[in-house]
């Protein structure tokens, strides 16, 4: 169950408004508070949790930012989510990028860029949020509509990571015409696309890796956007992998030959 509340703040006569979430689990924590990004306005820890190892870290910061914490009964986090690990942080709302900024963050370097067509599974999006942090991908580009967002789920599927990568929501149409008028090189993974190669040159210089979802793989306006369409070697009897664990391993590939 994921918990979102809205909060309105009155100033004389100006009225804010913005939102609040609950995001949970040790490192997904940690990882908030270290990356700076969201404001942190509370740590709710639970009682009688030995305060040892990341638990410890947390509060060490928390400590050094000024940052409130309450201890709470389990039962009081656990109606948040089960699995929160004795730890949930009270948190702004996750904040967008675009793709100009995306561009912008690769700086001196040839931009690594991944794309999701429609991804609809949280554990999918934090476990290629995770790999992309992990081997220096530039940004994420997400949908407006139609795929799974940064939700708590995510944050924590990808222990903190989206906490260190800037992710964009936007049209991909349009996004992969902006990456094109940057001399990006677009490639799509999709089994109908030709194998990939060690070493191959599609993914060595700038490039924007594209990952279909789950079920459809990549939509057919996508697929035509790409420079390239490409596949995963299979050597055994299963026709296909998760997108998760083929986007990894594509991004891993991708990292390996930009090296």
């Amino acid at each position: 169950m994921t918990v979102t509340l809205k909060v309105t703040v009155t100033f004389l006569s100006s009225k804010i408004e913005y939102m609040k979430e609950f995001i949970y689990s040790r490192n997904a924590v940690y990882e908030a508070i270290v990356a700076k990004r969201r404001e942190i306005f509370s740590i709710e820890i639970a009682e009688g949790v030995q305060e040892k190892g990341k638990l410890a870290e947390i509060l060490s910061l928390a400590k050094e930012r000024k940052i409130k914490v309450n201890r709470v009964p389990r039962t009081k986090l656990d109606k948040i989510h089960q699995n929160n690990q004795g730890v949930v942080a009270e948190v702004s709302e996750y904040k967008y990028s675009d793709v100009i900024e995306i561009l912008e963050n690769a700086k001196d370097e040839l931009p690594f860029i991944l794309i999701l067509d429609s991804l609809q599974d949280p554990q999918n999006f934090g476990t290629l949020i995770r790999t992309a942090e992990a081997v220096g991908v530039h940004g994420i580009i997400i949908p407006l509509a139609r795929s799974v967002e940064v939700t708590p789920a995510v944050v924590n599927a990808s222990s903190g990571a989206s906490e260190h990568i800037l992710i964009a929501q936007s049209n991909l149409s349009q996004a992969i015409d902006a990456l094109k008028d940057n001399d990006v090189w677009v490639v799509g993974l999709d089994q109908s696309g030709m194998e990939i190669e060690p070493n191959s040159r599609h993914v060595r210089g700038a490039v924007g890796l594209v990952v279909g979802s789950e079920g459809e793989g990549l939509h057919e306006l996508t697929r035509k956007k790409c420079d390239i369409v490409l596949k995963l070697p299979m050597k055994g009897k299963i026709e296909s992998l998760n997108a998760a664990v083929a986007g990894s391993v594509a991004l891993y590939l991708a990292y390996l030959t930009r090296q």
